[in-house]
């Protein structure tokens, strides 16, 4: 039986002040929920929210992980520094970065291995944008994203890896995929993934992220193959996340 995960992703959003408050209510109103719950935060909080989350059994995560280990890159946080501040869990291949910032599928699987190494959860998220959907390149783009990590760290990689599904066409504008759009495609990854490992395809938690608000969480996380959310603007209201956090 797999465990559900919520997961919170501030994005660039917020004060120090506003993470602690933020970090602290959920503390308390998450103190009966069984499931996990996580959130990832802006590296320059990290330390704040650590200390905000307290014993609450919140997990901690960031929001990127650097493709080296280190060395000469500005700007760049390692794998290393994130589990030296108690990071749990990483984002990689997130689609903003993806389409901001030029991650690629191997920048991305780069991105992975480096977490791996150093036994901090990667986060893969895939997904396709509303062009490709309407050109029925889903699951072909689904695809291309998930060989180029199997690729670079193997399929047992994903015995201690997540997967989120983004629909980049339901991120940020309201729209939703249906709960069988979305079942559909957590489907396919599941058999894509069993496919090489029927066993960690069992095991893996795929959550769906794309606008996930307290209203349709119930009926998306009751679909088979949705282990929970990836959570964006709704994770920055206490009480809307607390909801999300409730409907498993």
């Amino acid at each position: 039986m797999r465990q559900p995960l919520i997961m919170g992703n501030w994005k660039m959003n917020g004060s120090r002040e506003e993470g602690v408050q933020l970090a602290k209510a959920l503390a308390e109103g998450l103190e009966s929920v069984s499931q996990e719950v996580a959130v990832c935060v802006p590296f320059v909080y990290l330390s704040d929210i650590r200390a905000a989350l307290g014993s609450s059994g919140i997990a901690l995560g960031a929001q990127n992980v650097a493709d080296q280990a280190s060395g000469a890159y500005t700007g760049e946080v390692s794998a290393s520094m994130l589990a030296d501040i108690g990071c749990k869990y990483a984002l990689v291949g997130h689609s903003e970065r993806r389409s901001y910032y030029g991650d690629t599928n191997q920048s991305v699987a780069a991105r992975f291995c480096q977490a791996m190494k150093q036994n901090v959860t990667p986060v893969l998220c895939v997904g396709e944008t509303l062009e490709e959907r309407e050109s029925d390149k889903t699951f072909q783009v689904v695809d291309e994203q998930l060989d180029a990590v199997i690729d670079a760290a193997g399929i047992e990689a994903f015995d201690k890896a997540v997967i989120a599904y983004e629909p980049v066409w339901a991120i940020g504008t309201g729209k939703t995929a249906s709960d069988e759009q979305a079942q559909e495609v957590h489907k396919y990854i599941r058999q894509r993934i069993a496919e090489r490992n029927p066993a960690i395809a069992e095991k893996v938690q795929i959550l769906y992220g794309g606008s996930v608000k307290p209203d349709n969480a119930k009926a998306l996380f009751a679909m088979p193959d949705i282990d929970g959310g990836l959570v964006g603007g709704a994770s920055l209201d206490a009480k809307g996340f607390l909801q999300i956090c409730h409907s498993v």
